[in-house]
């Protein structure tokens, strides 16, 4: 039996009253839909074994490891017991032992699932609707995705109409606009599922990387897809790739920093040779549920993995210990101007850069989101830093929430990560979406400095260098 509940329309200049808020609105769902969302944790190690891998393939390795990591919240972060490293005690959950209790699933089943399976019954031809959501958002959230591609989008805002499954309803209205469901001859059961697996391996207690993270993300790779110079070039293989590259770029993210997870000796970080350790991590949870969901198993073997290995290609190009090293290679393009986008190979490497910039555009929003998001990832640096008090280990850097502030901290990333970057893809795509995030990245530098000097006074030994600023903390 299938159960609808439906937001009302409101007017966009109404707040959204708390009654409907509190409530799981536009949301349909059954008695048996624990079969499109996450696993019990319980059952995560059967249903993970019962997948078949090629045992050459590291993936197969880090399948039988997934659960002690994306269930933080029922088995912890431990990793396996190999040595008497004081990490191995450290359980997160004493960590956000305040928070609120860990979100139930909320799976979003509509009607689709019943007409799939329904018009399969009666041998009828799977026909995709020209609004495949209408049954599963309505009112404001709806109107939002109308202006889905303005820079200014609120996605906390649009987290909270969609009853915080905003990165599912995002990307699921994204592909559908580009028509790639039906493109792709994708099954919308199996990227339903897919997209809901994916939000719910996102830590919802992080107070960064998180599903928000994500949506916020895929929303401005989408605003630079539109961007003359990629739209009139990019196929829509390289639009589907982007997406997904998108929202699932931090996938299983723990919360603490590469070099956390090196000096803890943790076996993620010993499976990836202490090299680019998260991104190979997301990329790997992101291959695992495209292969757990069969979302792609229509295509031949051959072309998933060329997906599979291209999408890897995308996330692996977020690690910012690698700024550096994007950023020259696109300066040299620049100056040489001879990137052709009709060269498969040039438009992959732009797309890994507008998912770079796309990572770490926080500080090109408007004040009201910016704010917000340097809030929040500030926050999560200082309860690393908390962690590596309480275990008397070293304090990462930026962690220490005595010796830093968000204000010094932002203005920091701004000058030498953030503002070299976007000014190289204002060089490349010089229209008034990069003038524009460059006039929010100025202004909210120059806010940051205002709050800091009526705060404190700040020393010259407390500012950022350009040869000590630890690129492997930032916010990635």
């Amino acid at each position: 039996m299938e159960v609808c509940y439906q937001l009302p329309v409101l007017p966009l200049d109404r707040p959204v009253p708390k009654h409907v808020l509190s409530r799981r609105g536009a949301i349909s769902f059954s008695s048996s839909s624990s079969l499109f969302g996450a696993p019990d944790p319980r059952q995560l190690s059967q249903r993970r074994g019962a997948i078949s891998y090629d045992s050459s393939d590291q993936t197969a390795l880090y399948i039988r490891m997934l659960g002690d990591v994306r269930v933080r919240s029922q088995v912890g972060f431990e990793p396996e017991r190999r040595s008497s490293h004081p990490y191995l005690c450290i359980d997160f959950r004493t960590l956000h032992s305040d928070s609120e209790p860990e979100r139930r699933v909320h799976r979003l089943l509509s009607f689709q699932r019943y007409l799939h399976s329904s018009r399969l019954l009666r041998g009828v031809p799977q026909q995709i609707p020209v609004h495949i959501l209408d049954e599963d958002y309505t009112g404001q959230a709806r109107c939002m995705l109308e202006k889905v591609g303005n820079w200014n989008f609120d996605i906390f805002l649009f987290d909270r109409l969609t009853n915080g499954n905003g990165l599912i309803t995002l990307t699921f209205h994204l592909l559908n606009q580009y028509g790639l469901v039906e493109l792709f001859q994708l099954d919308m059961v199996r990227l339903w599922r897919f997209l809901v697996m994916v939000q719910e391996d996102y830590h919802s207690e992080n107070p960064y990387h998180n599903a928000v993270h994500a949506a916020d993300v895929t929303q401005a790779m989408y605003c630079y897809l539109q961007e003359p110079m990629l739209a009139k070039s990019l196929t829509s293989y390289d639009i589907l790739l982007g997406l997904i590259a998108a929202a699932t770029h931090d996938l299983g993210h723990p919360g603490v920093n590469q070099p956390f997870l090196i000096k803890t000796d943790h076996y993620l970080a010993t499976l990836y040779r202490n090299t680019s350790v998260l991104e190979n991590h997301h990329w790997k949870s992101a291959v695992g549920l495209l292969r757990e969901t069969g979302l792609f198993s229509h295509l031949p073997p051959e072309d998933r993995s060329v997906l599979e290995r291209e999408l890897g290609s995308l996330i692996l190009a977020t690690d910012i210990s690698r700024q550096n090293d994007y950023l020259s290679r696109f300066r040299m393009h620049l100056d040489q101007d001879n990137l052709c986008l009709s060269n498969a190979s040039h438009r992959h490497f732009i797309l890994q850069m507008a998912l770079k910039c796309a990572d770490i555009c926080n500080p090109c929003r408007p004040w009201e989101l910016s704010k917000q998001w340097s809030e929040k990832v500030t926050e999560e640096f200082f309860q690393q830093g908390d962690i590596e008090k309480k275990h008397k280990l070293e304090v990462s850097p930026l962690c220490d929430r005595d010796a830093n502030s968000v204000g010094n901290i932002q203005i920091g990333f701004m000058t030498y990560v953030a503002e070299p970057l976007f000014a190289e893809w204002a060089r490349f795509s010089d229209t008034r979406l990069s003038q524009t995030m460059l006039g929010h990245m100025g202004l909210n530098k120059a806010s940051w400095g205002g709050l800091q000097q009526e705060q404190t006074s700040v020393s010259e030994e407390a500012e950022p260098s350009t040869a000590s600023y630890p690129l492997a903390c930032c916010p990635t």
